[in-house]
């Protein structure tokens, strides 16, 4: 058994010689011998299970993502897990990155040893789909294997409640506290595969749920009818999965509702877990358009989607009024498919009365100030999908509110209440239903975000990043942290800062969470905040202005004046 707070020397050492580790990883750490920068990044800590679950760089090591770490926190989830029911279902899916399947079906066993049934999809599968799923089969828990737009080197594992939601604070402190009581790999129980299937105790799920899921998204549609009859053959849509788990739901679905004009970029249609053809799998960034902007150019499309590795986020690119290519932002999509939905149900009379559109705190302000004018309330969330999914679960069993609608400016989108997770399938359904309803009124999206800004005023937000790896790059972080908090500004650029909100002690009914937002006087905003799935800082900004280019003066000034501050403790 392992000791509980060794160095990362003794932790090596430990490694090295535990019976319970095989013997090629245990070449693979003799191999280290001598790279004391290694060996230290490798073992100085655990791998945090955060709220988010686990994520980092596989291989050998206590801070690595690897069968150990994983069976580790799959025997504290199903610790946990057997404390929720006396005949326990868990929910397993995985992407297409390297190790996904190896380590789902791995937790799959572990979950098994301990009694605890283990439905595991038979490949690649939407992480929103994992939600579903968990909902749908009335699961107590859920696992995905991904890590998202991450790097090819890195992977994770999210676990996820009984209602689809990833696990919100309260219940993740639990799991937390069940996996730090398996102090050593010994103590991790596994059974072998065949005697899990005759047990009954692995299920394997496949097509019967995919259709299920196909027909639940594909119901979110607002025209169908219509694109069935006209608009689905005319709006040319060119869709890349970026090499993950997106390529046959999204095609499902859009075929489904009747677009008929789809055109997949087939360099990046296959699983491919070193995403070869691009520098990183994110649909953030321009970059990982190039080769759908290629074919959309030869195909004339109107619209491109792309979605991430787990396909639960998705960037779309429009043409601009000179005919140009342009990546939407996240906060861009979000406004003009919370537009087009509560304007197409207003249109028909059935926006509800408690109708509500969740975002969160570092979104922008612009797809709120839209729903507020068809009559819809904005809620607040902390940044990640699962507090707007806790707040779908509390609105459901309240009757408060109707949700109709959440999203956050990373590019992730949920309409309709099936899952409690953001979904890339449904956002590509939205985002091209919009392009069609659109076109048929003789507009491009693009004319449909210059009409929003006229009307709303011209947003524009902006977010940079500091990626500070290691034990060296925890500290520069909670310094920068620090030092904002300590001190400060009272000015910014010269435009005075009315209201600081600190959100660490608790703020809004929000859970405690480690982020600074400043908010100034003439209507703009800039928030700090640590990543919780990747070593790095984040900044975001956010001005309105009387035009898009004062609104980007405003912007780069306000940008260059904090970041200055930020990257002199960096």
């Amino acid at each position: 058994m392992l000791n509980l707070n060794p160095t990362a020397v003794e932790r090596y050492e430990a490694w090295l010689n535990a019976p319970s580790i095989d013997d090629a990883t245990k070449q693979e750490l003799a191999a280290l011998k001598g790279n004391d920068k290694e060996i230290e990044d490798r073992f100085y800590r655990e791998l945090e299970f955060g709220t988010g679950g686990l994520r980092g760089v596989m291989g050998a090591g206590t801070n690595r993502l690897n069968v150990y770490t994983v069976g580790k926190a799959t025997q504290g989830l199903a610790n946990w897990t057997l404390t929720k029911s006396s005949k326990p279902a868990v929910v397993i899916a995985h992407d297409s990155r390297n190790n996904s399947p190896e380590f789902a079906l791995d937790a799959a066993l572990v979950l098994a040893a301990n009694g605890v049934t283990a439905y595991l999809f038979t490949s690649l599968r939407p992480t929103p789909q994992l939600s579903y799923a968990v909902r749908s089969l009335g699961a107590a828990s859920g696992v995905v294997i991904t890590a998202s737009h991450n790097p090819p080197e890195y992977n994770g594992y999210k676990a996820y409640g009984s209602d689809g939601c990833q696990l919100v604070p309260h219940d993740a402190e639990q799991v937390i506290a069940a996996i730090q009581q398996v102090t050593g790999f010994d103590q991790v129980k596994r059974m072998s595969r065949e005697e899990a299937e005759a047990k009954g105790l692995l299920r394997w799920l496949g097509d019967a749920e995919d259709r299920a899921y196909i027909e639940t998204v594909a119901a979110e549609s607002l025209n169908s009818e219509l694109l069935k009859s006209e608009l689905g053959a005319d709006l040319s849509v060119v869709y890349t999965p970026l090499h993950g788990a997106g390529n046959m739901p999204v095609r499902e679905v859009l075929k489904a509702v009747g677009f008929s004009n789809v055109h997949i970029v087939p360099e990046q249609e296959q699983p491919d877990g070193y995403f070869s053809t691009v520098k990183s799998p994110n649909p953030e960034e321009r970059e990982a358009f190039t080769l759908a902007m290629k074919l959309g150019q030869e195909v004339g499309a109107d619209i491109i989607i792309g979605t991430d590795p787990d396909c639960d986020r998705m960037g779309a690119v429009v043409r601009n009024n000179e005919g140009e290519y342009v990546v939407l932002t996240g906060n861009q999509s979000g406004a003009i498919m919370v537009n087009y939905l509560l304007g197409t149900l207003k249109e028909r009379g059935q926006l509800p009365a408690n109708g509500v559109v969740v975002k969160t705190i570092v979104t922008s302000e612009m797809g709120g100030d839209i729903a507020k004018s068809y009559g819809a309330e904005v809620v607040n969330t902390l940044t990640g999908f699962k507090y707007i999914g806790e707040k779908m679960t509390q609105y459901e069993q309240s009757g408060e509110h109707t949700f109709l609608f959440g999203y956050e400016e990373s590019y992730g989108y949920l309409a309709g209440t099936y899952a409690r997770d953001k979904d890339a399938v449904v956002a590509s359904l939205l985002i091209c239903e919009a392009a069609a309803y659109y076109k048929s009124k003789g507009k491009t999206l693009y004319d449909v975000l210059l009409e929003l800004y006229a009307q709303h005023g011209n947003y524009l937000e902006h977010l940079e990043s500091r990626t500070l790896k290691g034990v060296d790059g925890v500290q520069q972080i909670a310094g920068i942290m620090q030092d904002w908090r300590s001190n400060p500004p009272a000015e910014v650029g010269g435009i005075q800062v009315e209201h600081v909100l600190d959100y660490l002690p608790g703020l809004d009914e929000l859970p405690p969470e480690n982020v600074l937002k400043y908010l100034l006087a003439d209507g703009s905003w800039f928030c700090l905040r640590p990543s919780g799935t990747e070593p790095k800082i984040k900044v975001y900004f956010a001005v309105r202005g009387k035009s898009q280019d004062e609104a980007k003066a405003a912007i780069q000034k306000l940008t260059a004046t904090v970041m200055e501050r930020v990257d002199s403790k960096a």
